[in-house]
Formats: C-alpha cells, structure tokens, sequence
C-alpha cells in the first residue's frame, strides 16, 4: 500500500493587498534595492550582530532543493582570524593578478581599480563565510543535498537584499580558490566555500566607480512573450 503524505494545513501567510498597493511595494523595493553597490572602503564601527542574525534567518528561508537547505554561514569578528583570512586571500590574489587571470579579464577590471590588497577583510566589522553543502550528516547518515549551488545562490541574495534594506554596505569576494576558508573556520572538506561577504558601514571616502552605477534597462534584461 502506498502511504499517504500528510502535510500540515497552514494559512499561507500573504499579505493581501490590491493591485495599486503591489505596484507601489514592487517600486519602493526597487527604488531601496537599485541604491545597493559593491563597497571596498569599509568604516570599523562596530554594530550589532542581531542585525547579521536576522539577515541570516531571511537567507535560511530561501528556495531550495528538498529544503535540504544545503548551507552554513560563519560570521567572523575576530580580529587575528580577520588577519588569517586577509593573507591567505591576498596570496590567492597574487597568484590571480599576476598568472592566472587572462588579459582580457585584467582589461574588464581595471576601471574598479582592483589588486591583490585586500585591506577591506581586516577594517571591515564582520566577513560572513558562506560554504555551499555538498551533503550532511545525521547521526553519521549521510544525506545528498540537491541543487546545492543555486539554493545557495538564492540565499545568497536573499541575504545582501536583508542587509542592504538594513542600511549595511557589502562586497562579494571570491578569490580563488577559496580552500583556505575551510582550514581556517575549520569547516570539514564536504563543504565548499560558495562566497565570502564582507558587511559593516562604508568609509567616508569610499568611491564607487561611476561605471558600476550603470544598470541595464528592463528592454535589455527581459523579454515578454
């Protein structure tokens, strides 16, 4: 015989709003989102952490596969492992800036004025690890994890749209390879480091390149058909 499914009957928790007041939200959030800008000038001043936490609990709420949810994140505010971090990042960067990386790729980056210094992951408060999970464990089981890369992509915006709607500026590192986070968090080898965020309050003299204000319009980024 085939066993039933039960589910639990729940309310589905949406506001009920009218088309004019759906527009007006969809534009206000627009209007908040469109102000967000990858930060590299960081300002010390510390805040309080509730703030990442509630971020976090928004990103555990994402879509994902099986909701297995196939991801950790580890908030670091510890300053010595803050300077780990840099310099095994910076030796990364090195490597990238100067072998890896082919010259049209240098070309792409140069108006962001870019290099192997990577100060922002010592004066920024906080740097929030994200590893992508391969698969978990259960009381020794071990469990698959499904779409891992886009459910924690997901989550991953998730998370930068809570923090900027915070008032907290970001940046997306990702030098590559990104191992050394595993050895220094001392996460185990089934998970992969998927992006590491680094959030606090711009500086006074942070400067965003004005190409990086440039978005495409909505006839460039969408079709309806």
């Amino acid at each position: 015989m085939h066993k039933t499914n039960k589910y639990i009957t729940e309310d589905l928790k949406f506001s009920k709003q009218t088309i004019k007041e759906m527009k007006i939200n969809s534009k206000k959030f627009y209007e908040n989102i469109k102000n967000r800008r990858s930060v590299r000038e960081f300002d010390k001043k510390i805040f309080d952490i509730q703030i990442i936490n509630n971020a976090l609990l928004a990103a555990g709420s994402a879509p994902n596969g099986a909701n297995l949810q196939p991801w950790h994140f580890v908030i670091i505010k510890n300053q010595k492992v803050k300077n780990k971090i840099r310099k095994a990042a910076e030796e990364e960067e090195y490597k990238f800036y100067n072998k890896k990386a082919s010259q049209d790729w240098l070309n792409a980056l140069r108006p962001l004025g870019t290099d192997p210094n990577k100060e922002f992951l010592e004066k920024a408060p906080y740097l929030i690890a994200i590893f992508e999970k391969k698969y978990s464990l259960s009381k020794k089981e071990k469990i698959k994890n499904y779409y891992v890369r886009e459910s924690v992509g997901i989550a991953t915006g998730i998370l930068i749209s809570c923090l900027h709607f915070s008032g907290l500026a970001m940046l997306t590192h990702t030098p590559s390879p990104m191992t050394f986070l595993n050895k220094i968090l001392k996460r185990p080898n089934y998970e992969k480091p998927f992006v590491l965020l680094v959030v606090g309050y711009p500086s006074k003299d942070a400067n965003i390149p004005v190409f990086a204000k440039q978005k495409k319009k909505l006839k460039d980024i969408s079709t309806i058909i």
